[in-house]
């Protein structure tokens, strides 16, 4: 009996979190929706960040993007920092700064992205600090679409959205599949009240609002848009604020990607318990459905397939079950076999994309919290 309940209590935390919360947010949104005040010409001083990390071949590119785009040259103004850069990073920024509104600082010892975006976060008096990366580009409207949402005081983060644009790879088709689930759940979330952590391509924070980062945080990105929704303000997406993006990564890169978003999660988990506190924090039941349920989904998914097996006996309907999971878990590994080998995922065979990304982000989850707990997930990334 005790297996029976182990059982559907399993099923019960899987389904819940994967389809459940989803289901409870989509149900939310037809009649608890906030609306956002945009103002259309609003024009605040604005400054982009950029923490770069020899990133010679594509900085200059990200600069002439920035400066391209639609919005007052006097009202603009970019910080690039080289972080401990090896290669030649630093000549360029510094080559590019002898050029209108570009400010550039510079680190020779390396320290991670917190420590350089404090710094150049102190040389500036911009109303609106937006946080970008050196690899994806803006669109030509994307700042303007971001800084119409501080039109209303009730927001003091937006979060924009990356857009992949080559999926042809079954790393990149699962990235698509992925993202498309997240983001929808992102944008609910956001209608109802906040986001529970923006994407690091692209996202804003009003300065007064701005909270100094600890050098060792992992996900600058979740961090300051909760520490927001913690000063009760709103932290909300704007998907017209697009960066674009592509997938220059293979399989392996990306789950240790996986791995340090979400050992990022403990971290956070760890600084700022108060996120947890219903009554006190306004997105606790969305954090515990969304951000830490997902963590445990792993040890329930192997506390579902062993106590199936003991269940056997109870019914045969047990047996049809774990027949289905022993299916589910081979589809996986035939995708993650057909994506190491490079062959294409089309036709049917993009169904194995759903199996083998589930497993894929279960599996980051518990590597995550072996990296967390043992201290080797770092503020620094290694390209």
């Amino acid at each position: 009996m005790i297996l029976v309940i182990l059982f559907f209590l399993s099923l019960g935390v899987i389904f819940y979190t994967y389809a459940g919360y989803p289901l409870v947010l989509a149900l939310w949104t037809l009649g608890g929706r906030k609306p956002v005040k945009k103002v259309i010409d609003y024009e605040p001083r604005v400054a982009v960040f950029i923490s770069a990390y020899n990133e010679e071949d594509t900085i200059r590119r990200r600069v002439e993007n920035l400066l391209s785009l639609d919005y007052p040259r006097q009202k603009l103004e970019i910080f690039i920092g080289t972080d401990g850069s090896t290669d030649d990073t630093y000549k360029i920024i510094r080559e590019l700064s002898a050029r209108e509104n570009i400010r550039y600082a510079v680190s020779f010892i390396r320290r991670g992205k917190p420590a350089m975006l404090n710094k150049m976060v102190k040389e500036s008096e911009a109303e609106i600090y937006i946080f970008a990366d050196a690899r994806q580009a803006f669109d030509r409207f994307a700042i303007r679409e971001l800084v119409r949402c501080f039109g209303d005081p009730e927001v003091g983060a937006v979060g924009g959205e990356r857009v992949i644009e080559d999926q042809e790879t079954g790393t990149g088709k699962g990235m698509g599949l992925y993202w498309a689930y997240e983001k929808a759940l992102r944008r609910m979330e956001s209608a109802v009240g906040s986001m529970l952590g923006a994407t690091g391509a692209i996202y804003a924070v009003r300065a007064r609002h701005f909270i100094y980062l600890p050098e060792d945080i992992i996900l600058d990105d979740v961090y300051l848009p909760l520490r927001v929704v913690l000063q009760y303000r709103r932290a909300i997406v704007e998907p017209a604020a697009k960066a674009y993006d592509k997938v220059s990564v293979t399989a392996q890169k990306e789950f240790m990607r996986k791995v340090r978003t979400l050992a990022g999660n403990f971290q956070i988990f760890s600084l700022m318990p108060e996120l947890f506190r219903f009554g006190y924090s306004p997105v606790a039941f969305q954090l515990f459905s969304h951000k830490l349920l997902r963590l445990a989904v792993p040890y329930f998914l192997l506390l579902l397939f062993l106590s199936n097996i003991f269940c056997i006996a109870v019914s045969r309907w047990f047996a049809v079950v774990l027949i289905l999971q022993v299916i589910f878990y081979l589809s996986a590994l035939l995708g993650y076999a057909m994506e190491k080998a490079g062959a294409p995922l089309k036709g049917i065979l993009r169904f194995l994309l759903v199996p083998y990304e589930f497993c894929s982000m279960n599996l980051a989850a518990v590597v995550a919290f072996q990296q967390y707990a043992s201290g080797m997930a770092r503020a620094t990334w290694d390209k």
